[in-house]
């Protein structure tokens, strides 16, 4: 049989696990590129019969599955894929199955570009190497300022404990969250996005997407928060608005943003997020870890040998 690893932009996937139990029973070959394109696709998996998917990055919808008679096992990394067609899957004979997935990587990172944005360690940085001015920047306080988590679930609510340990006040909004679990995690409950918004020094995203998290900050949510404030988004990019929140950046209505997540994956060389003012950007590295990795194509190898033995384990559909 034939696997094929997708989106393995560093080559780690060979090495990030150890393959050896599926020695003899299954060739694996890791795509460093990425396309969805689904004529390329079709053509690309034509010959596999098993194919393991990072997070949600390629979506194998019906139009696709169709297309892949050979597919007999899909593994996606996580536990959760909005962009597999499980019907569609189940209609042809596909397997699909999960793996764990760390929350602790995207807790890092948010806390990493926070911290880059108020420091300006890329300006910072960049001009010291540059022979450039020194100094050229005033950081902004952690301590005694005012974080704003729109989501307190398991990544917010690690996020909101690194924030009480800087010294921060820490505020929380979400459609289900009450009192006494905002209490719980030592924040404070927001009345409103919009009070949250308006309030807030640094503000993170920390949602699932989702039919009513869509859009939720646009434009007008924008132009609520401070023009001292920050935004960082390490959870789905199309919570965010881009084009409003390219806008804002340009016009300076916010001091700036951290984003990890794009409309468009990878983005575009030309793409303006690339070229925008007062961004700190980096490519999709929330769940980019050694210890992730290892959990997602260790549990993957286990997920197929368990489907070749007959009793698949992690069975999403």
């Amino acid at each position: 049989m034939r696997c094929a690893l997708l989106d393995d932009f560093q080559g780690a996937g060979p090495t990030a696990a150890d393959w050896s139990p599926l020695a003899g029973r299954v060739e694996v070959v890791s795509f460093p590129d990425h396309t969805d394109d689904e004529d390329v696709l079709a053509a690309r998996l034509a010959d596999f019969d098993i194919v393991i998917t990072l997070r949600e990055r390629v979506p194998f919808p019906a139009s696709l599955l169709d297309r892949l008679p050979r597919l007999r096992l899909l593994v996606a990394s996580g536990m959760r894929n909005s962009v597999i067609d499980y019907a569609a899957a189940t209609r042809n004979g596909v397997t699909v199955c999960g793996t764990a997935s760390s929350s602790t990587p995207p807790v890092e990172l948010t806390w990493a570009l926070l911290l880059g944005l108020a420091r300006g360690l890329v300006q910072e940085s960049t001009a010291l190497r540059d022979g450039g001015p020194w100094q050229q920047t005033v950081g902004a306080d952690l301590h005694g300022r005012r974080l704003g988590l729109l989501g307190l679930g398991k990544i917010g609510s690690r996020v909101a404990q690194i924030g009480l340990a800087f010294g921060m006040e820490v505020v929380a909004c979400s459609r289900n969250l009450t009192k006494e679990r905002a209490e719980a995690a030592g924040v404070l409950l927001a009345p409103s996005k919009e009070e949250l918004l308006a309030s807030s020094d640094f503000v993170s995203v920390h949602l699932a997407l989702g039919e009513r998290t869509r859009g939720l900050i646009g434009a007008a949510e924008l132009a609520l928060m401070r023009p001292t404030a920050y935004l960082v988004n390490t959870s789905r990019a199309a919570i965010v608005d881009q084009p409003a929140l390219l806008e804002a950046l340009h016009a300076g209505r916010i001091a700036g943003a951290g984003i990890d997540v794009f409309d468009v994956e990878p983005l575009p060389a030309a793409h303006p997020l690339r070229t925008a003012p007062r961004l700190l950007a980096t490519p999709h590295l929330g769940y980019v870890t050694r210890a992730n990795y290892a959990t997602y194509y260790g549990e993957a190898v286990e997920d197929i040998q368990a489907f070749l033995d007959g009793s698949p384990v992690r069975v999403l559909s």
